[in-house]
């Protein structure tokens, strides 16, 4: 069962699957426009079936800028801020909203359709949530899938934790190149700057950063199931460092066993999953 307090996966998120998103989205409105003709479309001015393929193109493609607009504020917001799934979830029916009101004012005053505007908006509501949900569904899965084939390959190659006896950590950019690899042991904790990272580690004594292409929504995906762990929109923390948890008046902080370095805080999105590793690993150590 989906929970619906989760962050939402990274890779909704990432350019590539928008990008993918909107052209699929687009692609099968124009589709379904043609062979179903919702909207209204079959009274379009006794058009040919060129004609009306062409106009029709031009009216889903300005349906479809209300989901290119949601998406490029949803990119930006996440920069800054955490989506969980009900959040998510709610964003979609509000991209439904927004279209389907689209498409009633525009079978009102460009169609002259002569039923009630709410009829409209109602039956405008049912066509724009098939548009765009299947769609939606579809890409959905096919990410999630994506995702996990690319983590299994990784795994598989090496790439995450290679399996020998240094333990070391592959730190790949956005464009998949190698750029820094580290103990395991040396890693510290992982913060969020912009577009980037900074991979805060332990070198010859001293706490080193290495500033990286890449999101921190992408590295929780990376290491889910491993003790480097999100705790807050802005940190990930390796477990294996963290020597105390505290409770202050501002919430939980996590110190780490290098003085050298700052406490991290937690927050509250993260709290439990925090304590569910810390109950393991206690457990673990204990053992």
């Amino acid at each position: 069962m989906m929970d619906l307090q989760k962050p939402i996966p990274p890779y909704l998120n990432e350019k590539r699957n928008i990008f993918h998103l909107i052209l699929f989205t687009s692609l099968f409105a124009l589709v379904f426009i043609n062979i179903y003709s919702p909207f209204g479309a079959d009274k379009w001015f006794n058009l040919t079936q060129l004609e009306f393929l062409t106009y029709s193109s031009l009216v889903i493609l300005t349906g479809v800028l209300v989901v290119v607009l949601s998406r490029i504020i949803m990119y930006y917001y996440c920069k800054k801020h955490i989506i969980i799934v009900w959040q998510y979830l709610m964003w979609i029916f509000a991209e439904i909203l927004f279209m389907a009101l689209f498409y009633a004012l525009f079978e009102k005053f460009v169609l002259k359709d002569i039923r009630i505007f709410t009829d409209l908006v109602k039956l405008s509501a049912h066509n724009t949530a098939l548009v765009l949900l299947l769609p939606y569904s579809v890409s959905w899965l096919y990410f999630s899938w994506r995702d996990k084939k690319e983590q299994i390959e990784r795994m598989a190659d090496n790439q995450l934790f290679p399996g020998n006896t240094r333990d070391m950590i592959a730190f790949y950019d956005d464009k998949e190149i190698l750029r820094l690899s580290v103990k395991k042991e040396s890693l510290l904790y992982i913060e969020s700057a912009e577009n980037y990272v900074s991979i805060c580690y332990l070198n010859k004594g001293k706490v080193s950063k290495y500033l990286l292409r890449d999101t921190l929504k992408r590295m929780e995906d990376l290491f889910a199931g491993t003790d480097i762990i999100r705790c807050h929109r802005s940190y990930m923390v390796n477990f294996e460092k963290v020597k105390v948890i505290r409770k202050d008046k501002d919430g939980l902080k996590l110190e780490l066993d290098c003085p050298m370095t700052i406490d991290i805080s937690v927050s509250k999105t993260y709290v439990d999953s925090v304590m569910q590793t810390f109950s393991k690993y206690y457990r673990t150590t204990e053992a």
